[in-house]
């Protein structure tokens, strides 16, 4: 079989039989994989800590073509980012990160949101534990970008006029972005998007970082997140690690 080396993050694990573990890993070369680690429950020795969620490292996978579960030689971790796992407004924000990667990344390669995908969990684990939420607010939004679902931001979503920078907009999930004055009376059920909201959406897109005023503002671009992507990505299916992060279920467990 094919050796396939490549930088990789695991993104989801969970144990296979009295020995081994699956991993889900994000990779640069082939996009998402599954992959069996032989061996994994037994003994430490082989993978270490490469079995942790959000490390990151050079995977040596052993490949065939059709096949949906292929077998990891190796993983030798360069970043482990325990910094998520210290705290848990951290932790399901990178959550629910990865559960985007899972669910809407193919298994092709794509460079630009693999990269994507590792600065958003440097920067979730870089922030400050008050402001984790934007920074995945920030991360999840980029990623969106990265996938080919932008929302548009500039100009106008059904009639392409642009739309004055510095001015709030209606937003429209089903349009696929903001309308203008014209437009948002004949869409209904646009959402308000202030100047503010409008301008961190539009860094966030580009891969900046905006900070947010407060928990309000954080909520209501966790929400029009979460509308959009069932609008435009999701499969009917619920996005639990999201569910989780947007209503803080770890805090009252």
């Amino acid at each position: 079989m094919p050796l396939l080396v490549t930088d990789a993050v695991v993104l989801h694990a969970f144990d296979y039989s009295e020995t081994s573990r699956i991993l889900r890993l994000a990779t640069r070369e082939a996009g998402v994989q599954s992959v069996l680690a032989r061996g994994a429950r037994r003994s430490q020795r082989r993978y270490g800590s490469a079995l942790d969620l959000f490390a990151e490292g050079s995977a040596q996978i052993y490949t065939k073509p059709g096949r949906d579960l292929n077998t990891l030689a190796s993983f030798d971790v360069t970043r482990s980012r325990s910094a998520l796992a210290a705290d848990l407004g951290r932790f399901t924000g990178a959550s629910a990160v990865s559960e985007l990667m899972l669910r809407f990344a193919r298994d092709d390669a794509n460079t630009a949101l693999y990269d994507a995908l590792v600065a958003a969990f440097d920067a979730i684990a870089g922030a400050a534990p008050e402001r984790a939420r934007e920074a995945a607010l920030a991360s999840a939004w980029r990623l969106v970008a990265e996938l080919g679902f932008a929302p548009s931001v500039d100009m106008c979503s059904s009639c392409h006029a642009e739309i004055a920078a510095g001015a709030g907009a209606m937003f429209s999930h089903p349009a696929g972005g903001v309308l203008c004055g014209r437009c948002a009376r004949m869409v209904p059920g646009s959402r308000n998007l202030p100047p503010v909201a409008r301008e961190a959406l539009r860094s966030w897109l580009a891969g900046g970082r905006t900070e947010l005023a407060g928990s309000g503002d954080e909520r209501a671009h966790q929400r029009l997140l979460r509308e959009f992507l069932r609008e435009h990505l999701a499969d009917g299916r619920t996005l639990r690690a999201f569910e989780l992060w947007e209503h803080d279920g770890w805090a009252r467990a």
